[in-house]
């Protein structure tokens, strides 16, 4: 019993001592950790809130502890300055455009210091460089956030609820929709227009498409009439020689009105002849004094060619007529 007893307690010094021994260890490991942070860059960051964040606390570059939080210190209202020091051997990834944020180890962890590196193309930070610095939101700001988002979507669900009401009451265009069934039918009439119409049209740009390809087809008229500039010119002649000749039209009406014009007028012959009624009788008086005239010398010419002193000469040209027609038949 006392040997059992002797080697419990044997085992619970031998665990005490790697305890203490791993204690040590780990307290002279973080002491030369922070000795070496110490002897590397010190450099500055101003920010308006640091968050809970406090001296000794972790800076990390790129997912790496590469530093230390030497001091924290007030400068101003708002304004808390923060002193780290970086590893040497990382100075030269971080640049003077680099921004140093306060974030946290895990989703409840310490707060610590990341930075993010910068602009390659920028200068290299130097021993106490103040660098840019990006402020993390506190509980208290997510908690006025979500009680803000909270309020937020009450009032929506408020406004939906009475929206939702009224539209069961038939109310509004939408309940009216769903309350009146003519109302439903005369509005999916006309969706059913507006279907048509959509078709109608993509059947018409599908014309027109077809149309342009016709124009546009290699040695057609349209064709010809916008690329051939013989084509052009000939129909460009053709247009001149219309507008001439229409302009050629254009005079021949003008002298025919003016033409018609003097026939109305009694200054002409033909316009008294047209227009004066004694003129018209003596004419017609004269016409029948000629035909009568005409008449008398048919018959005077008559009792000549029976006069016994004339008439071997009419004789005479008879028969020479009548040997000439002979003449003529025999060739």
């Amino acid at each position: 019993m006392d040997l059992k007893e002797n080697k419990t307690a044997f085992w619970v010094g031998l665990f005490i001592a790697v305890g203490l021994l791993i204690f040590v260890v780990a307290i002279f490991t973080l002491g030369n950790q922070q000795k070496s942070f110490s002897k590397g860059v010190h450099l500055q960051a101003r920010f308006d809130n640091v968050s809970g964040l406090i001296k000794g606390n972790n800076v990390w570059f790129s997912g790496v502890k590469v530093g230390t939080i030497k001091g924290i210190k007030f400068t101003g209202i708002n304004q808390v300055d923060v002193e780290f020091n970086v590893d040497q051997a990382i100075q030269q990834y971080i640049h003077k455009d680099a921004i140093a944020s306060i974030g946290s180890e895990g989703f409840i962890g310490n707060k610590i210091i990341t930075i993010d590196g910068g602009n390659p193309a920028s200068p290299v930070v130097e021993n106490g460089d103040m660098l840019n610095s990006k402020g993390m939101l506190s509980t208290d700001d997510i908690m006025k956030t979500f009680q803000k988002n909270n309020q937020n979507l009450l009032e929506i669900t408020s406004d939906f609820k009475a929206l939702s009401k009224k539209m069961v009451e038939g109310k509004g265009l939408a309940g009216s929709l769903l309350a009146d069934s003519n109302l439903a039918m005369q509005f999916k009439a006309v969706v059913q227009n507006l279907q048509n119409t959509t078709a109608r049209t993509s059947a018409m740009a599908d014309q027109l498409k077809t149309f342009s390809a016709k124009i546009n087809t290699k040695g057609g008229l349209a064709d010809k009439m916008l690329t051939d500039t013989a084509v052009f010119a000939k129909l460009q002649q053709s247009a001149n020689q219309l507008q001439e000749a229409t302009a050629k039209a254009s005079t021949l009406t003008d002298n025919l009105n003016r033409a018609s014009g003097k026939l109305n007028t009694t200054d002409n012959a033909l316009g008294v002849l047209l227009n004066d009624q004694n003129s018209a009788v003596q004419l017609k008086s004269t016409l029948n004094y000629l035909n009568q005239s005409s008449i008398k010398l048919n018959d005077d010419l008559e009792a000549v060619q029976h006069n016994f002193l004339l008439r071997g000469f009419f004789k005479k040209r008879e028969k020479e007529a009548q040997k000439t027609t002979e003449t003529k038949q025999n060739q």
